[in-house]
């Protein structure tokens, strides 16, 4: 029944945890009672932003897992940390993301916007997904965009060898994040296991600000006339926690309100081919 969701004393994981939105969603699941594990890849930030969830809702139960979402080895290393640590899980919310104007490899060999954006959200979901099924009713929440309207997929450059634009490449990921929502959820079908996916607005965080100093100055003068943190994050938690919300899969929100997506990222047939290809691209079968 709906009124019987809670996740109260439940454990919710949220990766890219240690700023803007991710925090925003940690901060969310705490207030609601959930007992955390932020993933977050420099102990320093890490540390920091425990204590600023801690400060913003005492009592709230916080670990900290180190992980570089870049890295496949990472990800199966945090996956068996976590499935050691933690009986059930409720809630997992895939945040952690990159947007890179230069194309960058990761050290498994892929671009790298679309390895964290997009198969480290893949990896680490299927990893945890028969710990998520066993502790059914359990949610997972994907953090896309509506950047992903101008990145259509192409699988036969998924790693964009041929020509790169960085605000392509990270809508194609966002697309990704969408075409995956939508195929899990099909497959989760009566699991009790949903999947759902956002787009948190136009918010001031830190995102790509690590192309430059123009960038970075652009996001500063610009940032005034974004969303807050919280506010981005406020449909993430609101997925993650309400009651009314039992059942309810595969959909795309803003704003606590369904979107129909891009023609592009509501594709059946590429939605299950994206899903094979990641399992093959990450050793997992699918």
């Amino acid at each position: 029944m709906a009124g019987e969701w809670s996740v109260r004393g439940e454990v919710g994981i949220v990766t890219g945890a240690t700023s803007g939105i991710g925090e925003e969603i940690a901060i969310g699941l705490a207030r609601a009672g959930a007992k955390l594990a932020i993933v977050a890849r420099n102990r320093e930030r890490g540390e920091t932003s425990a204590a600023r969830i801690r400060a913003a809702v005492p009592g709230a139960t916080v670990d900290l897992l180190l992980a570089d979402l870049a890295s496949q080895e990472s990800i199966r290393k945090l996956a068996a940390e976590i499935l050691a640590k933690y009986p059930r899980i409720a809630v997992l919310v895939n945040n952690a993301g990159v947007a890179n104007m230069k194309r960058h490899t990761t050290t498994d060999g892929f671009e790298a916007t679309f390895a964290v954006n997009h198969l480290a959200y893949f990896q680490l979901t299927m990893l945890l997904l028969e710990r998520l099924r066993a502790s059914a009713p359990a949610r997972i929440v994907n953090v896309a965009s509506d950047a992903h309207k101008f990145g259509k997929l192409d699988l036969s450059d998924l790693q964009n060898e041929r020509k790169y634009a960085g605000m392509r490449v990270y809508g194609q990921s966002k697309t990704a994040n969408i075409l995956f929502t939508r195929e899990l959820a099909k497959r989760l079908a009566g699991s009790g296991v949903t999947v759902n996916c956002i787009h948190p607005g136009a918010v001031a965080t830190r995102l790509g600000q690590q192309n430059g100093a123009y960038a970075l100055i652009l996001t500063k003068v610009l940032s005034p006339f974004f969303r807050t943190p919280a506010k981005g994050a406020d449909t993430a938690v609101w997925l993650a926690t309400a009651p009314e919300l039992a059942g309810r899969s595969g959909g795309y929100y803003y704003s606590r309100k369904e979107l129909t997506p891009a023609k592009h990222a509501t594709d059946p047939a590429l939605a299950e081919e994206l899903f094979a290809v990641s399992g093959k691209l990450v050793g997992i079968g699918v």
